[in-house]
């Protein structure tokens, strides 16, 4: 098993500590002082999806969990979850929408993500970096208005909303940033 120390933290680290494994959402180095610099973060139970804030000694080491991903393909959704297929062995798998999360807002037909595994258990998902998704409504645009820096909302294809340029109209393909949910570029025009 895999050691890390807090110099070496990231957003999207998994760690094991206090008996579960947790996510680094957020982290912050400080130095007060003669003392060692203290190392404040923001960590989610990835079983409970609980949010807490700890400091850690510089230089404290904690162990990576042996965690498995596969490449899978999104399926469809229905009352119960989502349903992911295996690309190697076409096994399908269904994800509850806690461990889905917000990536709920970014899942179409046939879209290639990762499903990631601890103990042979799905915990969470790996989007890829931006995806493709038609936009299903918003504002008329504006003739003329292609260059402007003012925005409008616009809702996607899988009823995320996003906030675009005038000139985006009903029809059109984005492309959008999975990790921040930001608008990127016009692909297709209608």
């Amino acid at each position: 098993m895999a050691v890390v120390d807090t110099s070496r933290f990231y957003k999207t680290l998994k760690i094991e500590f206090d008996g579960s494994v947790w996510e680094v959402l957020d982290y912050q180095h400080s130095k007060m002082g003669r003392g060692g610099a203290i190392i404040t973060t923001k960590l989610k139970n990835i079983f409970t999806g609980s949010v807490q804030e700890k400091k850690f000694r510089s230089g404290e080491s904690f162990e990576v969990p042996d965690m498995e991903k596969k490449s899978m393909q999104y399926l469809y959704k229905d009352d119960v979850g989502y349903y992911f297929m295996d690309t190697e062995t076409y096994d399908q798998i269904g994800l509850n929408p806690e461990i889905i999360g917000d990536a709920a807002n970014y899942l179409k037909d046939q879209l290639e993500v990762t499903i990631i595994y601890y103990n042979n258990d799905p915990i969470g998902i790996e989007l890829p970096t931006t995806v493709e998704l038609e936009i299903t409504h918003t504002e008329p645009g504006v003739k003329g208005d292609t260059v402007s820096a003012t925005t409008k909302p616009a809702t996607l294809e899988t009823g995320a909303v996003v906030t675009v340029p005038l000139f985006i109209d009903i029809g059109d393909i984005v492309k959008v940033d999975t990790r921040n949910g930001a608008y990127v570029e016009r692909l297709k025009k209608k």
